[in-house]
């Protein structure tokens, strides 16, 4: 009974495995290293618009092997990283790149950790200087504890912590 589920399993995940590498392509060729190296960062720091939070070189969506293969043909046309990149940009906008440059419109994104360790530095700060201010909590001598006892029993409270 579990060998045949497990064959079973097999059968079922094995057509999905295929189709996935299908919808990859073909092996690509490159005359050169360089170029290899160059299209593989530059298909892991372009992200898909479609998918979102993946790399074109993980993603199986259609624009993304369109970029892909983009990037491939201007690979082997001599184009270099950066204006393979600028192509992009120009074409689907700053989201493309999963390390956007520091502009006007990006100043906030690239100083988002600072100002959030800024303003957690603050908070910690401000509540070490409330709680020096605070008095310090009473102690009571075993007399006072019983006197507070006893008027608590007598106004139905409960006990002293």
């Amino acid at each position: 009974m579990r060998r045949a589920l497990s064959l079973w399993l097999l059968a079922a995940w094995l057509p999905a495995g295929s189709v996935m590498g299908l919808a990859i392509g073909e092996p690509l060729t490159f005359t050169r290293e360089a170029h290899q190296r160059q299209y593989d960062i530059l298909v892991r720091e372009l992200r898909c618009t479609v998918c979102q939070s993946e790399a074109i070189h993980e993603s199986n969506a259609e624009l993304a092997a369109d970029m892909r293969r983009r990037v491939y043909e201007m690979t082997l046309a001599g184009h270099d990283a950066g204006a393979i990149i600028e192509f992009m940009v120009q074409r689907y906008g700053d989201y493309v790149r999963y390390r956007p440059p520091l502009q006007a419109n990006t100043w906030l994104l690239w100083a988002s950790p600072f100002l959030l360790a800024l303003f957690g530095a603050l908070a910690w700060w401000r509540s070490v200087a409330v709680r020096r201010r605070m008095p310090p909590a009473p102690v009571f001598t075993g007399q006072e504890r019983a006197l507070l006892e006893r008027l608590r029993r007598e106004s139905g409270g409960g006990r002293l912590p």
